[in-house]
């Protein structure tokens, strides 16, 4: 058993894991806004929609091994593999600045988001009891949406007042603090081994774990639609008349980091279910109204409630994985889940930037079809019962 599993309360090492991933999820989402345009630049507007896809592609493919290895050499070394990627792709991108390297940097930069979240969850749930894991992971997640808040318009200010190779060279100091931060925290994993290349040689039972399979179809379903969201919000704030494209992704997380501890809090006494259920519907109530906005005013309502339902999301959907896994594979059943989560960002992102192509009049169809399937997740929930720790 982890040796922290029985502490009650949020100990400085829980505080600095928060501290790393503010600083992991700037890193890389300050790219965001910029990069639709940077890479038309480069002449590759056609493959906007890989911008997204090809991240989450790689990501998910290296969840189940970020999940063997979570369970097997320890959660820090995973983590810090995610943040010392970030690390190495800031100096990349100014390296290969062709669209065939711009595409291949996006790739690498997918290991990332595959490695460090997966651990990360893991480490949460041996350090806090499981009653509070819903309130540990909203916390948790207020300080990653706060970087994923802040990383944007740090971005869209450096851009403009310095030029795109500082903001890439910033990304990398950004996932530095990160790794230094996390070389000074304790492991939790009471049996790690140490790694031999044996460890990502996988088996079929190593890539997804059975008994988180509803946590995880949620999961898909609850995020095709912000793959399509990150691809498409750039070109269509600025569209609506937006002139500082970071402000639809401060708005959506501000409202995000509003409910987050709430929201965790909730799931642990009323159950995950029933968070979840209201979550979505605001999730496919919320892209609608982004299909639907003609003015940046209903832009901005729309990215504050998509922020209210992902706030409420996100950490239930983790809660109720760590809830449905077994100690012995949390990092697989984490890992789990987080392919879902790149599958569905994936998808959504491919599909929008495919359909997209600079065409706006099908923006609004290409949100609302990303609505829907939020709207399928509703459905298939209604079909469980909501009781707490199911």
């Amino acid at each position: 058993m982890a040796q922290a599993s029985v502490e009650s309360k949020y100990t400085l090492k829980f505080w600095l894991l928060c501290a790393s991933s503010f600083l992991f999820s700037s890193s890389f989402n300050m790219l965001i806004p910029e990069l639709p345009a940077y890479l038309s630049s480069l002449g590759g507007t056609a493959y906007k929609g890989y911008i997204i896809a090809l991240f989450t592609l790689t990501a998910g493919i290296s969840r189940p091994f970020s999940g063997r290895l979570t369970d097997t050499i320890g959660r820090v070394p995973v983590m810090a593999i995610g943040s010392l990627v970030c690390f190495v792709c800031g100096f990349l991108y100014p390296v290969l600045s062709t669209v065939t390297g711009f595409l291949f940097i996006r790739l690498i930069h997918g290991f990332s988001t595959g490695f460090k979240p997966t651990a990360t969850a893991a480490y949460i749930a041996d350090i806090i009891p499981s009653y509070r894991w819903g309130e540990a992971m909203g916390i948790h997640g207020l300080c990653f949406s706060t970087g994923l808040a802040i990383g944007p318009a740090i971005g869209s200010f450096i851009t403009t007042r310095y030029s795109i190779d500082i903001l890439f060279y910033a990304s990398s100091a950004f996932a530095l603090l990160s790794i230094i931060i996390l070389l000074n925290l304790k492991e939790t994993h009471a049996q790690k081994e140490r790694f031999h290349f044996a460890l990502l040689k996988l088996r079929t039972k190593d890539i997804i774990e059975p008994l988180v399979m509803p946590a995880a179809t949620v999961t898909f379903l609850g995020y095709v639609s912000y793959g399509a969201v990150l691809t498409l919000i750039p070109d269509w704030s600025e569209h609506l008349g937006v002139t500082n494209k970071g402000l639809f992704f401060i708005v959506f997380t501000v409202s995000s980091l509003l409910v987050r501890l709430v929201a965790g809090k909730v799931s642990d006494r009323k159950g995950r279910i029933y968070v979840l259920r209201i979550a979505l519907f605001l999730i496919a109530l919320s892209v609608a109204i982004l299909g639907w906005a003609k003015s940046v005013s209903t832009l901005m309502t729309g990215a504050f409630l998509y922020g209210i339902g992902t706030g409420l999301f996100s950490p239930s959907s983790s809660a109720w994985t760590a809830d449905l896994s077994d100690e012995e594979h949390r990092g697989r059943a984490m890992a789990t889940m987080y392919i879902a989560l790149e599958a569905g960002i994936g998808l959504g992102a491919l599909l929008a930037g495919w359909i997209f192509r600079d065409h706006f009049n099908r923006v609004p169809f290409i949100l609302y079809g990303a609505a829907l399937v939020a709207a399928f997740g509703v459905i298939y929930l209604l079909r469980k019962p909501s009781q707490k720790h199911e």
